[in-house]
């Protein structure tokens, strides 16, 4: 006897269909499992067996074979346990075999027979719309995630049993619906943390309002307790609103991280990650036997946030210079390669010594020599190359703390940013591209028109600096930025003269 049904499984931030075919032979008892399946897959048939038992069904004692075609793929996901049973089912008779080909099924069983929720919905509904298969089954709590795929039938299934009376027709079963605004939780809008919070620092407000409007990166550097993670924990906040495909791409991830909260609906807010500055590079970029999303994807279409930046592993910040440069890494095993996207803002902030105080006119640096530079020298001239401003961030005085008058709040600084990217989006839509840092050399020379004076200044800039090609393009890059949010056509000395101060406040030379 032979049988097949529909499972899937996830590789990279993508669904994948795994085709499960079951055969039962005579001849000694035994269950196999085949197909290039991992420890949680092949310990699949205990707790298929045993969750098949305690539903009141008893199974011939047969030699029972399961392939999970292609079987080229490592499969790693405990939702293959609810194909596999139905597979199994199938083959002797006991469920329609009709039925099981023209629907997907995902679940972990437990051994009496309940089902348990899994990671990675969100992309598996996807891959099975992509495959018209018209119907899923999956566990009771997995299934809003899934309603966010347009065109499916969607059953959530509690028990085995369940499944078994609904597809034998012994009950009937409504697909299940959207909870009201799911798709676009409100809340999800709340600012809490506002630009208005934020008292003096006009110059690194200035300096993320214009790498919001333009995709660029930031290092922020400053004494203790001058507001560095305060600006930057509200850089989301003027960040132009997620597309529909944005919010879906996120999500993904986050389905696949198992980071999505039950019922919290597509993500909307852009993400932000600050992750600690003893992460592995497995943690920053993705990896394991077989890789899963690191902080680099987890941040895509949003801030991943770098603290006390020097304190991180030299070889953490060098694995940065890819997912910077190309906005996403590849990650190759011995069974596939994959890769995960990682389209991000970097928010970097630093002091600039080890006690914080190197420069400061009121407090002495204790920092010899030698330790300031073993602090810095962790820091790349590379990487420092990929990071398109350079911000010094002083300490405010006791005027400025006590100042009651309210400054700029976010929603405002991101109706200008959102004007600035329109712009940059009707000039760069024919590429796939939607801001100024995402062009390279080809598309500045062809998009980036600079007047003579502005030409005859960054000359005389490039000369004196010793600037290296991937600094002179991005020194266009945010000039170009900074003539979109003022509406200008051309790039002039005014854009130019700006760009070149918030390159120029922390140079490499200085490190």
């Amino acid at each position: 006897m032979f049988a097949k049904t529909f499972g899937a499984t996830t590789a990279g931030i993508d669904g994948v269909l795994i085709e499960v075919e079951a055969d039962s032979a005579n001849g000694l008892p035994a269950f196999d499992i085949v197909g290039l399946p991992d420890a949680a897959v092949r310990e699949a048939k205990e707790r298929v067996r045993t969750a098949i038992k305690n539903t009141g069904i008893k199974l011939p004692a047969k030699k029972i074979t399961i392939n999970l075609a292609p079987a080229d793929l490592k499969k790693d996901s405990c939702g293959l346990d609810l194909p596999i049973a139905v597979a199994i089912l199938a083959v002797y008779g006991l469920l329609p075999q009709n039925v099981c080909q023209n629907a997907m099924f995902a679940g972990e069983l437990s051994l009496e027979g309940k089902l348990r929720c899994i990671q990675g919905i969100l992309p598996i509904a996807i891959r099975c719309r992509q495959q018209d298969i018209p119907t899923l089954f999956l566990p009771a709590g997995n299934e809003q995630e899934a309603l966010l795929v347009d065109g499916l039938k969607i059953h959530p299934i509690q028990k085995l049993t369940e499944l078994i009376d609904f597809l034998t027709g012994r009950v009937s079963l409504s697909p299940a619906k959207q909870n009201f605004n799911f798709s676009h939780n409100t809340a999800q809008h709340k600012i809490v943390d506002d630009f208005s919070d934020v008292q003096g620092q006009f110059m690194a407000k200035r300096a993320l309002e214009i790498a919001a409007a333009g995709g660029h990166n930031v290092l922020m550097c400053g004494a203790p307790g001058t507001g560095k993670t305060m600006l930057a924990r509200r850089m989301p906040t003027i960040l132009p609103k997620m597309c529909s495909q944005e919010a879906l791409e996120v999500t993904k991830i986050y389905s696949i991280a198992g980071l999505l909260k039950r019922d919290n609906g597509l993500i909307t807010q852009r993400p932000f990650r600050s992750p600690h500055h003893t992460i592995s590079n497995a943690g920053m970029i993705g990896g394991g036997t077989i890789p899963k999303p690191g902080e680099v994807t987890l941040s895509h279409n949003g801030v991943l946030f770098l603290d006390e930046l020097p304190e991180f592993n030299k070889s953490t910040l060098e694995v940065l210079r890819q997912p910077l440069e190309d906005q996403k890494i590849s990650i190759s095993r011995v069974n596939a390669s994959y890769t995960f996207p990682s389209h991000f803002t970097l928010i970097a902030s630093m002091n600039p010594c080890p006690c914080g105080f190197l420069g400061d006119k009121d407090r002495p640096c204790t920092c010899s020599p030698h330790e300031i530079k073993r602090y810095t020298k962790k820091i790349s001239g590379p990487l420092l190359d990929r990071i398109d401003i350079h911000i010094q961030v002083p300490r405010i005085d006791y005027n400025e703390m006590m100042n009651d008058k309210k400054t700029e709040n976010s929603a405002s600084i991101r109706n200008r940013v959102e004007k600035a990217r329109q712009i940059q989006i009707q000039r760069l839509i024919k590429y796939n591209l939607h801001c100024n840092a995402q062009m390279n050399h080809a598309l500045i020379k062809k998009h980036c028109h600079l007047t003579d004076s502005a030409q005859t200044m960054l000359k005389t800039i490039f000369d004196q600096m010793k600037l290296s090609a991937r600094s002179y393009d991005r020194l266009i890059k945010v000039g170009q930025t900074i003539a979109d949010l003022t509406g200008e056509p051309h790039i002039t000395e005014q854009h130019i003269a700006e760009s070149v101060q918030f390159r120029n406040n922390l140079s490499i030379n200085d490190l």
